[in-house]
């Protein structure tokens, strides 16, 4: 049955942490977008993150969004970092149909000595490694990983990169984060985080017009300059470059209006939106489960003041075990 289509004077706007697919006729180009405001307050105010760490994990949650929702089964995709900078991990997960969750990891003091030296933007801070997209079935299927290095581009470029290179799809990435100041309701001085992003692919029905040239090999990428790519994603891709980091997190802009002022010439079209929640997968069965399959010796050293204590680096959540559980017959 194909998806429900709807104008923008007949519905309410989708609002925060809410994915919202579309599509572009006129261009041949398909696409998600997306807002997240309370659920990215959550994660991130959990865990108290300083500011260049807050931001580039809120990247990587948009981009998960983003392309966990377009998931057709039940199962999980991950977005991981590792690198060799202060901010060496980034991971975030969607579990279909709706949950995400997200960490990140960093060198306290390399972390200070980068800011000092004025050294935050993503490639300096994420330093080399790789990004690695990972999509699990589930039901003991084995899971696909596509990687692509961490370049000293954004995570936006890299990710367009991957989808050229693993899918052949060609694709525009957008992601913006914001930090919005306020006060609460006694007058205190307090911080809410934003993020939106959009991805726009190039899914026209011929193959043959989706085709582009090899990555250029040396270390000038001419890639968002090739002359042969066709006419319609080349619109579709420069309309995206003129959106800013204040369009994608105004509150006061819904998702729907940037994408109206983005295509309306063009015939776009939005799709049911889908919600993104604050939800971990973790428990304390599973943990269990874990720890039942450990050594007598693993279990007493992972003893302290007469219990067991496991923290889920995702949702902070404690769960404390008595060793009796593991140790009996």
């Amino acid at each position: 049955m194909a998806e429900a289509t709807v104008e923008l004077s007949d519905f309410n706007f989708a609002g925060d942490d809410r994915v919202v697919p579309f599509q572009v006729e006129g261009l041949d180009v398909r696409g998600r977008a997306v807002q997240l405001g309370p659920l990215l307050n959550a994660i991130l105010g959990r865990h108290e993150y300083p500011a260049p760490v807050a931001r580039l994990l809120a990247e990587a949650i948009v981009l998960t969004a983003l392309l966990g929702t377009s998931l057709k089964f039940d199962g999980k995709f991950t977005v991981q970092t590792k690198g060799d900078g202060p901010v060496d991990l980034l991971v975030a997960d969607f579990t279909s149909p709706d949950s995400l969750r997200a960490y990140a990891r960093y060198d306290e003091d390399a972390l200070a000595a980068a800011v000092a030296d004025g050294k935050t933007s993503p490639p300096e801070l994420l330093g080399a490694g790789v990004l690695a997209f990972t999509i699990d079935h589930g039901h003991g299927m084995q899971p696909y990983q596509g990687i692509v290095p961490l370049d000293g581009s954004s995570l936006e470029e890299i990710a367009g990169v991957y989808f050229r290179q693993s899918e052949q799809i060609p694709t525009k990435v957008r992601l913006g984060v914001a930090e919005l100041l306020d006060r609460d309701e006694a007058g205190k001085p307090r911080h809410n985080w934003r993020a939106g992003g959009l991805v726009a692919q190039f899914l026209p029905q011929a193959p043959e017009r989706m085709r582009q040239p090899d990555l250029h090999g040396g270390d000038g990428d001419e890639r968002e300059h090739d002359h042969s790519e066709d006419d319609a994603w080349s619109e579709a891709r420069v309309m995206v470059e003129t959106i800013d980091t204040d369009e994608l997190t105004d509150p006061q802009v819904p998702i729907e209006r940037l994408l109206f002022r983005l295509f309306h010439e063009r015939g776009v079209r939005v799709y049911k939106p889908q919600s993104v929640l604050d939800r971990c997968s973790c428990s304390r069965e599973r943990l269990k489960g874990i720890l039942d399959s450990f050594s007598a010796e693993e279990i007493e050293a992972s003893e302290q003041d007469g219990e067991i204590a496991v923290t889920c680096e995702f949702c902070s959540t404690t769960y404390r075990f008595s060793p009796e559980e593991f140790t009996a017959a």
